[in-house]
């Protein structure tokens, strides 16, 4: 099993319009075969921070789904990421 977890900071009065863009990656992670799990969250103390979780089978099933990654336009919001991949066995 892969878990990706941790945080993005964004503008925070540009947040709650990343994440409404955000809305259909997740919709379309959360029904995407091997996909145990899938949230970005708006964090309840910083303004600035969204955190991430996704579970995953395999990095087989992460990277199909993945592709390249977020949109040019939702990459150039992320002003600093601190988001790591886990394989977790057993």
């Amino acid at each position: 099993m892969i878990i990706v977890a941790g945080r993005l900071y964004v503008d925070p009065e540009t947040r709650a319009e990343y994440l409404a863009s955000c809305v259909r990656a997740i919709e379309d992670a959360r029904v995407t075969h091997g996909c145990i799990d899938f949230t970005l969250s708006a964090d309840p103390i910083e303004p600035d921070r969204i955190n991430v979780f996704e579970q995953w089978e395999s990095e087989a099933t992460l990277h199909a789904f993945r592709g390249s990654g977020p949109s040019d336009e939702q990459a150039g919001q992320i002003l600093r990421a601190d988001v790591a991949q886990y394989e977790v066995a057993g």
